[in-house]
């Protein structure tokens, strides 16, 4: 089986730490050229991480034969943009989450990868882990009868990192953009619908330029079936997902990431 060749638009600390490693760990793809701003930002992490070609444009990497597909790290308001030129340029593309800003963006998105034919994904990993798969089999068994609610937690606190992207507003920063997609997604995942009405309220920083660094929220999926949720950037690290049935629950202490103290596993 031939291997997918990745390329890597963007220095981000998520493509640094995880997933140009995973892509290097697995059987089905590698990565062989990443691009930066800056030819040296680019060569310095191609050095440290082992990567074949470094450029110092992103137009450089797409105009790349070799390359079947591009994973997207930029801040959230260039996904659109890069989103459309990797599609142009004939490359898969895997997108970092948020996948886009809004409805009207992520429909141009997907209007231009299905003209270009390219797969396009928007890069929320967790979906992928076998527990989430798992968990789909225990409620569609009826082991915890009719679900009834969904509660969601995702917190963590960087609110000292003032020229972080997550704190600029008009790039898409803020924590529900950050954090909030991650509670949302996964109660439509296991639901398998889409919310009918959302309310939110949110705290927001003059500090951070203007975004919630806190929020909570009530989505309802109708047949009196809803998720609550709350997130935020400043907060406590919490990260847990509980689903109620009539018969029993699935709580999953660790639903999104994992620290090293605690223990990846589901309770039911």
């Amino acid at each position: 089986m031939e291997k997918v060749r990745w390329g890597i638009l963007g220095c981000a600390d998520i493509a640094r730490k995880s997933v140009i490693p995973g892509i290097q760990q697995s059987e089905t793809g590698e990565v062989v050229a990443i691009a930066s701003r800056t030819k040296e930002k680019a060569e310095a992490m191609a050095d440290e991480l082992s990567i074949p070609v470094a450029y110092g444009s992103y137009e450089q990497l797409l105009r790349d034969s070799s390359i079947d597909a591009v994973y997207i790290p930029l801040p959230n308001h260039l996904h659109k943009e890069w989103t459309i030129r990797a599609a142009s340029s004939g490359k898969h593309v895997l997108c970092e989450k948020p996948a886009a800003l809004n409805t009207n963006e992520i429909l141009e998105m997907e209007e231009a990868c299905r003209v270009a034919r390219v797969v396009f994904a928007e890069a929320f990993m967790y979906r992928y882990h076998p527990r989430y798969a798992m968990i789909r089999e225990v409620i569609d068994s009826g082991k915890i009868g009719e679900v009834r609610g969904i509660h969601c937690t995702f917190t963590f606190n960087n609110s000292e990192d003032y020229n972080n992207v997550r704190y600029k507003r008009e790039w898409g920063g803020g924590s529900l953009y950050d954090v909030g997609v991650y509670p949302i997604s996964v109660a439509r995942m296991v639901l398998g619908k889409e919310p009918t009405a959302a309310t939110t309220h949110a705290f927001f920083s003059e500090k951070h330029d203007g975004v919630d660094m806190m929020a909570s929220g009530l989505l309802e999926f109708g047949q009196g079936v809803a998720l609550t949720f709350d997130c935020g950037m400043w907060a406590a690290f919490r990260n847990r997902l509980e689903i109620v049935g009539t018969d029993g629950r699935i709580e999953v202490p660790s639903a999104f990431v994992v620290h090293q103290t605690e223990e990846d596993h589901f309770l039911l």
